[in-house]
Formats: structure tokens, sequence, C-alpha cells
């Protein structure tokens, strides 16, 4: 039985009834419906609708009801109910007759599913923080592991600068490090109850709305009804911050697909994420990332969606917020997968160390070296390019690294150049001149890695 039947004298059409419901998607939000209603139980005594008897029968038959659901959540997709209040609704009406009909008193669907869903919300971002938190400690263990694997850092896809793959490791932790940020600035956004807004212009009550909030495990309750039941910012916050973490893992992906790749062949990835073809037996292929790479597409859609959807909106509450649940739940199970999936993908991974000292070795990548090496002979910076630029010809001529010039080969750009260059062109020189905070000098990527650890320890404790 629909909760709206009175005014009407026609039953719905069925097809409108299936286009209209939302219970196939919005039984998610159950354990947040039975939880907000039994803190609405708890205020209607207060304002003597319920007595402390009719709440407390009240309160056992929907503390069964939670039970009941968080055992078999999936029965209630047998129930043809509209929406998942009318079916807790109808459950509680079957446990306890007519009493359970008092419990709406003063309440709207409206303010309903905004609770229920900033309920749903506060619980899946502790959730997605935990998953953040684990890929991130995976990075900081594979950091440890490799940080003596030497390789090619990259701008334009080029070979520009040797860096380590513990840096690169790092770089994704930091990326990390601002995706919990604002997950955790999102839940204090939206740490604030709708409850008791009604329909749009108030609950005619005398409702404790603190009170309520404070039961709810709310910071505080909302200011302005009309706002209350038509604020999706928290959706959108949600959804804007698994695109952007998406983005990240996407770029990781990439990366890393690039790495495996036949061409580069730093990496090798476990057996436990990738697959073979079904025509060619040597065939290994890095599914896991590429399907990562490519759910970000659905992440980003989701955004796109409820922006849209929201943008025209007259206040207050319009059937088209419905829109808001399918979306969400989607993008924020499709980033909780792809975490779990990329700490999977680090947990196996193997590093060709060899190849990667040998790539980080090649495409000239120590010229600043020999740049700064002739900026500390007096040399001003944008000579000392251009020279290194001809060296660099040069060599490509001759077919040698910049190490490989001799003396007086090197004398041809510069006479300023000594014996004591080599010393500096080396990779290991490269790496420890860059000793500055956040530079890839061994040093720093020991104190990167201890500091990142003690951040997630802190996290946790």
């Amino acid at each position: 039985m629909a909760l709206w039947g009175g005014r009407f004298s026609q039953a719905a059409d069925q097809s409108f009834k299936h286009f209209n419901d939302s219970l196939r998607f919005d039984y998610r939000l159950a354990e947040q419906d039975i939880i907000g209603s039994i803190a609405w139980s708890k205020s209607l005594v207060t304002v003597n609708i319920l007595s402390i008897d009719e709440q407390k029968r009240l309160e056992q038959a929907l503390n069964e009801l939670l039970i009941s659901v968080q055992q078999d959540a999936a029965q209630i997709l047998q129930s043809d109910a509209e929406d998942i209040h009318s079916w807790v609704e109808q459950k509680l009406i079957e446990k306890v007759g007519d009493l359970g009909k008092k419990l709406h008193t003063g309440r709207s669907r409206n303010d309903q599913v905004a609770t229920d869903l900033k309920l749903w919300c506060k619980a899946e971002i502790t959730d997605l923080i935990k998953a953040i938190s684990h890929l991130q400690l995976q990075l900081v263990n594979t950091a440890e592991q490799y940080q003596d694997a030497i390789m090619p850092g990259y701008t334009h896809l080029q070979r520009a600068q040797p860096v380590t793959f513990a840096h690169w490791c790092l770089a994704y932790f930091e990326m990390l490090v601002r995706d919990k940020s604002r997950m955790q600035s999102t839940l204090a956004r939206l740490d604030v109850s709708p409850l008791g807004s009604g329909a749009l212009a108030g609950t005619a009550y005398p409702i404790d709305r603190e009170l309520l909030a404070q039961n709810l495990g709310f910071a505080t309750a909302t200011n302005n009804s009309l706002d209350s039941v038509s604020d999706r910012d928290h959706v959108m916050e949600l959804l804007s911050n698994a695109s952007i973490g998406m983005n990240h893992l996407s770029r990781f992906a990439e990366d890393l697909i690039i790495f495996n790749s036949g061409e580069a062949n730093f990496v090798e990835l476990s057996d436990r994420v990738t697959s073979g073809s079904s025509l060619m037996p040597q065939k290994k292929n890095p599914d896991a990332l590429e399907l990562i790479r490519g759910k970000s597409g659905r992440v980003f859609g989701a955004l796109s969606a409820a922006m849209m959807t929201f943008k025209g909106l007259p206040l207050a509450y319009n059937k088209d917020m419905q829109e808001d649940k399918e979306g969400l739940f989607d993008a924020l199970d499709t980033w909780h997968e792809c975490l779990a999936m990329a700490a999977l993908v680090l947990d196996g991974l193997n590093i060709n160390h060899q190849v990667c000292l040998n790539a980080a070795k090649q495409g000239y990548s120590n010229a600043t070296e020999l740049a700064d090496y002739l900026v500390a002979k007096g040399i001003p910076f944008r000579e000392a390019h251009h020279i290194v630029g001809e060296a660099v010809v040069g060599a490509i001529a001759k077919k040698k690294a910049l190490e490989e010039l001799t003396i007086d080969e090197f004398k041809l750009f510069s006479q300023v150049i000594e014996q004591d260059v080599y010393a500096i062109l080396s990779i290991e020189s490269c790496l420890n001149k860059r000793n500055a905070k956040g530079g890839v000098a061994p040093i720093q990527i020991s104190t990167a890695i201890k500091k990142a650890k003690n951040s997630l320890n802190d996290s946790v404790s």
C-alpha cells in the first residue's frame, strides 16, 4: 500500500508504478531508515504523540526489523512497496498494528530520505577512507621494498631525469592524501541533520531538533527547512571526490600499463591480476589496470548526471531528486572496488631493476647535471643550457651517452669542463643532488617513507 493513497480514486498504472518506484535501489537505505525511525519515535514522546510504552514497543519492533535486514537485505526486494520508507512502515504495522501508523506523525518522506541518505553517506565515507588508507599502506610498503630501484622519470612521455620507483609510489601516496582530505571535509559539511524539516516548511510539532540530531549521531541540525529537504550538495561533493579519486587511480593504472608493456618491461604484474588471450597463448594482459582506467568514465558520468539533474530544480523537493541515488551508489561502489584492486596490483608487483636502470641511463637524463656543473664553473645558466644542448647533439652524432664523451670531446663545447665532470654525470649523483624536501635523493625518500608511515599510524590510532 502506498503512503499517499487517500487523495486518489484510481490506482496507479503498473507501468507508472514501475517507473516511479525506487525500492529496487533505495533498499540500500534500510538500516538508515530504521535508525532514523527509532530516533524519531523518541522525539514523538517529548511532544506527547507517543507514550513511553508505545515508543518502547515501536523501538523493539524496529530493532527486530533492523536485525532481519542486516541478516538478509535481499528480502526487501521481494516486496512491491514503493520505496524503502513504505517498506519499513508496512513491516512495522505488521508487527505492532495501528501503533505503527503513528510513527510518521510530523515527518515527511522528504526530510526522511534526506536524513537516510546523509546517514548512509557518513558510513560510506568512513569505509572509503579505510580503503584509501589501505592503498596508501600498500604504496608505502612497495616504496620501502624498492627504494633502490632507479628508473627514468618522464615529461611528455620522454625520458627526463632519473627517479626511483619508490618516489613514483610516494607521488600517488600524496594524491591519496588529498583524496582522503576531501572526504574528511565533505563529512564535516554533511554532518547536519535534516530530520524535523517536514516536507519543506518544518515540522508542526515542537521537536528539539538539536537533541534529535545528537541522537542520530549528527554534529548539529540544519538551519533552514527549505534547504534541508532539497540539499544534495553532499551527493555532488562525493561524486566529485570520487571522480578526482578515480582520476588518480586511472593515471596510476596508465603508468603501470606503460611500465608493464613489452617495450618498457620495467615491471611484471602478478598472475592474480592479469588474464590471457583466447587466441594468443603468450599474452598476459593487464586487465585489472585497464578496468580501473575504464571504470573512471562511469564515475565521471555520474557526476555530470547529478549536476545536470540539480542545476534547474526549484525549491524545495522535486521527484527529479530520486535520481541522486543510483549514480551515487554505483560511483562509490566503483571507487571502492578500484581502490581495493589497485592495492592488489601492488601486492604482487615485481620490478625489473636492471631494465629500469638501463632505461634511466638513456635519453641523456643527466643533461641538467652538466648544465648545473657549468653554472658552478661560473657560466650563466642560460648559456650553460645552450652549451649542453650542443653537447647532447654531438653525443647523439657519436652514438654515445654524455658520460662516455672524452674530455677532449667535452672541451669542443666548453673549455671549463674538466675530469671532475664524470662524477656529477653518474646516476647516483643525479639522485643525491636532489636533496631538498620532496626530492628524489635516497635520504629524502627514506624520510618521506617514514613520514608516510607515521601519518597512517596516526590516522588509525
